[in-house]
């Protein structure tokens, strides 16, 4: 398959999608969609673990999404797990068997993040607006409220509630009543007070809605006559009505042709929305055919044409933490230079290892915002735990991981925890940025000499213009003391001349 193509897999909680495009003249064109109601969310018992049923579901989906992207390169796909991923206990287990039906790596985002590639999903299909746009989306496990303006996303909440989770706490049975209604309609009030006032203070000028939930009741409006394009909370409310006259869940699927999956769904999803447009004032939401797989193309596209949102996030933590930028990018000329020289030896060839250790070693001294003792700690813990707009959690697992041992202590199982195909490029890396540490604490502008290094398997030999380390015993101290740390992860240092 041409390397034109890209392709983007959502694990919703709901449903599976998959989009495949081709990118032309700089423009995406859709070229398949697949869609599947895994009902993920369905399979998490009491404790949070996805049932051995949920799992080969979604594992057989899988393995149908497979077959379509067998020809398309790793850099030009994007699989994405969300909310009910996110709360899995057990995600772990499934996600490894999951990359082995599809021969590709499976992330999982933050709801924040999430919701950044809705907004950008939605933003690139439907109209432009003059002003701000609310999107709503609501999934299986959980709903984004997003604010934008154009294609920037402006504020962004992910709220625990989905069409799949509501419709499990009130309507386990299938059965609709009034007193089950007002019950989950208190719990979508519950979900939303933290953020309402916030959001109606910030308000908009038109509101667009995303998902199959959405989708569903917009069908189902249209098709009782009581709208004509979109939603309207008129519309809304007689849905309501309609749904009590239904009785259950399989009145709800022969009045309005719903199949059974979907229908054991709608009505968790039509309380989401009607609770979120009339404690929002919504009267009207048109429906957009993109979201996040949508979203995730557009992310995509940006990292082929090298405007990577993860670099701007990058730039944009330098700014608000008012990091030493001479002192980062001195650091990150030098381990790019050392990646350079030692790339081909230890197989690190790949465009991501490049960026990781740029991106490591800009952001190695952001635990300094809150005391020098012991900052590498701190800075590890606020990369792990911040919203970083493009990361997965991985990408911030290996961020922090990097940052948490770029001095001091290195164990030989400091890696252990990230993902395999990750766990041996990052020990390698984190050396290349200790190294890096090292010679710039002076903090000097004055530049490095012209330094060699050569490394054989765990073997690292730095070599220095004649006279240079004599003439320089604290860096030689600091070079001898980084050789002992370094050989509890079984590398040996030797500094040349």
């Amino acid at each position: 398959m041409s390397s034109d193509f890209v392709a983007a897999i959502d694990l919703g909680s709901n449903s599976f999608h998959m989009i495949v495009a081709r990118i032309v003249n700089g423009h995406v064109q859709v070229l398949d969609r697949l869609r599947e109601m895994v009902q993920l969310a369905a399979g998490l018992d009491g404790r949070n673990r996805l049932s051995a049923d949920s799992q080969q579901r979604a594992l057989e989906c899988l393995a149908r999404f497979g077959q379509r992207l067998r020809h398309i390169p790793p850099a030009r796909l994007r699989i994405v797990g969300t909310n009910t991923l996110r709360q899995a206990r057990n995600s772990a287990e499934f996600i490894t068997r999951a990359e082995q039906v599809l021969g590709h790596r499976v992330e999982i985002v933050s709801g924040q993040e999430e919701a950044r590639l809705i907004y950008l999903g939605v933003a690139h299909s439907v109209g432009d607006v003059t002003g701000q746009r609310l999107v709503i989306d609501i999934g299986g496990g959980s709903t984004e409220l997003i604010i934008g303006e154009k294609f920037e996303p402006r504020h962004l909440a992910s709220l625990r509630m989905g069409c799949v989770s509501l419709s499990r706490a009130c309507f386990a049975d299938g059965r609709v009543t009034a007193a089950r209604l007002r019950e989950a309609e208190l719990l979508v009030q519950l979900h939303l007070a933290p953020v309402r006032e916030e959001y109606l203070a910030r308000g908009w000028e038109v509101v667009t809605g995303a998902s199959g939930s959405i989708k569903a009741i917009q069908d189902v409006l249209i098709s009782e006559g009581w709208s004509r394009e979109g939603i309207t909370l008129e519309g809304l409310r007689r849905l309501r009505a309609a749904l009590l006259e239904a009785r259950d869940t399989a009145g709800i699927a022969e009045r309005w042709q719903l199949e059974p999956a979907r229908a054991r769904v709608f009505v968790g999803g039509f309380v989401a929305l009607h609770g979120l447009c009339e404690a929002l004032a919504v009267q009207h939401l048109e429906v957009s055919e993109g979201a996040l797989r949508e979203g995730l193309i557009y992310d995509l596209l940006g990292r082929i044409r090298h405007e990577d949102v993860r670099d701007r996030t990058i730039a944009d933590v330098i700014r608000r933490f008012d990091l030493d930028e001479g002192q980062a990018a001195r650091v990150s000329a030098s381990a790019l230079d050392f990646l350079r020289q030692v790339r081909a030896a230890w197989d690190l060839n790949g465009r991501e290892a490049r960026h990781v250790l740029d991106r490591a070693a800009r952001l190695h001294e952001i635990g300094l915002l809150l005391t020098h003792d012991q900052y590498h700690k701190h800075g590890a813990y606020v990369l792990e735990h911040s919203d970083l707009p493009g990361y997965s959690r991985d990408d911030q697992r290996l961020l922090s991981a990097l940052v948490r041992r770029h001095r001091r202590s290195f164990p030989n199982d400091a890696f252990a925890h990230l993902p395999c195909d990750w766990a041996r490029p990052a020990r390698r890396l984190c050396v290349l940025l200790r190294l890096a540490v090292v010679l710039h604490r002076g903090r000097s502008n004055e530049p490095l000499p012209e330094i060699s290094l050569r490394v054989q398997r765990q073997r690292l030999r730095l070599q220095f213009p004649s006279g240079w380390l004599a003439a320089h015993p604290l860096t030689r101290a600091d070079l001898q003391h980084e050789a002992r740390l370094l050989a509890k992860a079984g590398f040996v240092l030797q500094p040349g001349r």
